[in-house]
This record gives C-alpha cells, sequence and structure tokens, in this order.
C-alpha cells in the first residue's frame, strides 16, 4: 500500500520500481484517479462551505425580516442538501477506486535485489556444508530414496488413507515418524525463544478480511486461501496473525524491536500449483510451520532482516544439514517484500535443493495496510513501522529432508542428535510391524 503523496512527489521513482518488477508505470493513471478524488473532496466542501454561508445569510434575512430573500436562501440550501448525497457517492466512489488500484500494487524493490523475470535469476549468497553423499552419511546408500518411498516402506506416511479422508495434498503421519514430526516442530521452536529471543505467540487460526488485507494475502492471492465461513479465513501462514498483532496501534520506541515466533498449522489452495509437485509432503493444503515475525524500527530493519536470517539458518545448522542461501530477483519476490533470502536445503532423494525458510524485509507496506505506527522517545511521530517475516523452518519439509539426509541402506532414519531429546532417546526410525 502506498501514499499517493509520496506517489506525487516521486512518480519517476516509482514507475522505475514497478519496471523492475516488470510492471507498466502506474504513476499518470493513479494521479488522475487521485485528482478525481482531490475534485470531489473540492465540490464536497465548496457545498457545505455554500450552505454555512447561506445559513448566517438566512438569519441575517429574517432580522430583517426579508421574507422573500429568506425563502430564496432557503430554496438554495434546499437544493444544495439534495444535491449531497450525489457529491459524497462521487467522492466515495473516487477514494474506493484509488484505495482498490494501490491496493493491488506489489512492494517496491530495494536497490540491491537482483533483476530477473524468474527463479533462474536469483542469485547464490552463500553454501552451507557440503552434501552428504560427499561426507559422513548415506555411507552404502547408492541410489537415495525421496521421503515418500522412506515413509510408505517404514509404513508411518500414508497418502492413501490421507486421500480418503481429505482428498490430494494431505498426508497422515503416524508412529515414530510423526513423533519426529513433533520433535521438528517443538526444536524449531525452543530455539527460537531460548536463544533468539522471540516471545512464543499461540495465535488464532483463523483471521478476518482485515488481517490477511494488513499482511497482503488479499485481495490479490484470494484464490490462494481457504474460506472459512462467511467472516474468517483459515491462516495461510502465522505472519497474518503475528503481523496483525500490531495493527491500529500506535507504539512507543521503546517497544521496539518485537520479536514474535509461532508454531502452527498452516492452509493454503494451492491453486496455482496444479500438476506440481503432487508426491509426496512438498506441497500440501495442510502444513505446519514455525514462523518468525519482526517489528521495528525504519532505520532498524535491514540488521533486523540479517538477524531473522542468522536465526532461521541456526535451525539446519543444529540438523547439520547441506543448505544455500539465495537472494531473489525481482521476479520472483513476494508481493509484500522489498527484499527475500530463501534457505534451500539439499534433498539428496530428489537431487535438488528446495526451498525451506524465505526471510523477508517488507518495510512500512504491511504497517500502512495495518496502520501501525510508532512515537519516538521525544515524542516526534506517528510514523509506520516496519514488518519482517520468516519461515524458522517449515516443519513438513524439514522432516523431508532429514529423513532424506539421515536414510540408511536399510531404509531406516536416523535421528539427528539435537532431536534425541525430543524422541525419548529414540536415535532411529525403522519400519513399523
Amino acid at each position: 500500500m502506498y501514499d499517493i503523496k509520496w506517489i506525487r512527489e516521486n512518480a519517476e521513482a516509482f514507475d522505475t520500481g514497478l519496471k523492475r518488477r516488470s510492471l507498466a508505470p502506474l504513476s499518470s493513471s493513479l494521479l488522475a484517479l487521485d485528482d478525481s478524488r482531490r475534485s470531489a473532496i473540492a465540490k464536497a466542501q465548496a457545498t457545505q462551505e455554500r450552505r454555512n454561508a447561506l445559513s448566517k445569510e438566512i438569519g441575517k434575512a429574517m432580522g430583517a425580516k426579508d421574507v422573500a430573500l429568506a425563502d430564496k436562501l432557503k430554496a438554495e440550501v434546499a437544493a444544495l442538501k439534495d444535491a449531497q448525497p450525489a457529491l459524497e457517492a462521487e467522492e466515495k466512489a473516487a477514494v474506493e477506486a484509488l484505495n482498490e488500484q494501490l491496493a493491488a500494487i506489489p512492494n517496491i524493490p530495494n536497490a540491491d535485489v537482483p533483476e530477473g523475470a524468474d527463479e533462474h535469476g536469483n542469485v547464490v549468497l552463500h553454501v552451507h556444508g557440503t552434501k552428504p553423499e560427499e561426507g559422513k552419511r548415506l555411507i552404502g546408500v547408492n541410489q537415495p530414496k525421496e521421503h515418500f518411498e522412506l515413509g510408505e516402506a517404514l509404513r508411518q506416511m500414508d497418502f492413501e488413507t490421507a486421500a480418503k479422508l481429505s482428498g490430494s495434498r494431505f498426508v497422515v503421519l503416524n508412529a515414530r515418524l510423526a513423533r519426529l514430526n513433533r520433535a521438528i516442530g517443538q526444536f524449531m521452536l525452543d530455539t527460537h525463544t531460548e536463544e533468539h529471543g522471540y516471545t512464543e505467540v499461540n495465535p488464532p487460526l483463523m483471521v478476518r478480511d482485515e488481517a490477511m488485507f494488513g499482511t497482503a494475502q488479499l485481495p490479490k492471492f484470494r484464490d490462494d486461501q481457504f474460506r472459512a465461513g462467511e467472516d474468517h479465513w483459515l491462516i495461510p501462514t502465522a505472519e497474518v496473525p503475528l503481523t496483525n498483532l500490531v495493527r491500529e496501534s500506535i507504539l512507543s520506541e521503546e517497544e521496539l524491536p518485537r520479536r514474535y515466533s509461532a508454531l502452527t498449522p498452516c492452509f493454503r489452495a494451492e491453486a496455482g500449483s496444479a500438476g506440481r509437485d503432487t508426491r509426496g509432503m512438498l506441497r500440501q493444503h495442510q502444513f505446519e510451520k514455525v514462523e518468525l515475525v519482526s517489528i521495528t524500527l525504519p532505520e532498524k530493519s535491514r540488521e533486523e532482516h540479517e538477524r531473522m536470517l542468522a536465526s532461521a539458518e541456526a535451525i539446519l545448522k543444529k540438523l547439520d544439514l547441506h543448505y544455500r542461501v539465495m537472494t531473489l530477483c525481482t521476479g520472483d519476490m513476494g508481493f509484500a517484500s522489498q527484499k527475500t533470502w530463501d534457505i534451500e536445503v539439499w534433498l539428496p532423494g530428489q537431487k535438488t535443493y528446495r526451498e525451506i525458510s524465505s526471510c523477508s524485509v517488507c518495510g512500512d507496506f504491511q504497517a500502512r495496510r495495518m496502520n501501525a505506527r510508532y512515537k519516538t522517545r521525544d515524542g516526534k511521530g506517528p510514523f509506520f513501522v516496519h514488518t519482517l517475516n520468516g519461515s524458522g523452518t517449515a516443519v513438513g519439509r524439514a522432516l523431508i529432508a532429514v529423513m532424506e539426509n539421515y536414510q540408511n541402506a536399510d531404509g531406516s532414519i536416523t535421528v539427528p542428535d539435537v532431536l534425541v531429546p525430543y524422541m525419548r532417546g529414540v536415535t532411529r526410525i525403522e519400519k513399523a510391524a
């Protein structure tokens, strides 16, 4: 969401930013809509001012006992009153037309974001570790299997029954694999709250339209969401309720930064992914994720972005997984993002890297949609806060990564050392009876 005054004063910079998003210039059309809005407001104000002036003239005419003039002025007031609803409707329509256009425009990329049309334009920031095929694991595993092959062979990952219950893109986990999934989520949440300074939150899983608009899931991505009755949506990520914790608020500078984390189910329609990743758990309608959200001062948001990335990376380092960090290009970054780093973990079964975390800085883009602001220590403001969000990380994809990277030649899964306490001492997952 944008300040139309800023666009008017920085039209060229605004259009340049849109061009980097492969969008046509929009400043002229937006300013034309703003001119219509201004005109409608001016007409309504002029009408009201005329009515106020006429009321005074009527009083003077009545005082002078000039009944004819008073009646004439009253007739003009009545005509202006009758015209007022149409003027108000014109103003409302102009405001709505402008806001509708502004709400559909993505965030402007930061200057250091690489340009590109799609994921092929992403740039490697850094790489951690080595592939297990080249190191100490997967010894004796000639052809690493994919997670669903391993899970089904263990009789602890059931897609067939899930399809009977709910259709495609669902899974039933059971026995020790279900526990491993729970252990991963708990381990991540404990790490972020106990070591990285995030406050644990247990948020609602259903939110209203205003919350979805605030984080920019609505209106553009309506088809990717699951509606829950007339008044609510199932959350696609805990980013929505966590970021909206500060909506319609004015914080003090001393209260910032605020750092929140939550482990929640997430629900996505995956409307645009027909035919993609149909096997296994990679792309599900329901999954779990540990979310990281930061609310911070504008001058601290880039520093906070680096901190958030380091927090997400720490999870994969503790799990001893090989990964790389990618700087997303302008054509691959999210709608609300100014800059995004994706962490891609290596999956030996697929022989490829897959996204497991995405950390984005949004500037004041979401804050404007939520009206989330702060005042400085000396009382200046209010100014809009900056918001950031990231995965710390996706639980299901971490389960996939652990299964494929810790698989053994006999089809069992070694439990990473850091998860053994969460598994009550279990060090290996073997075929269920």
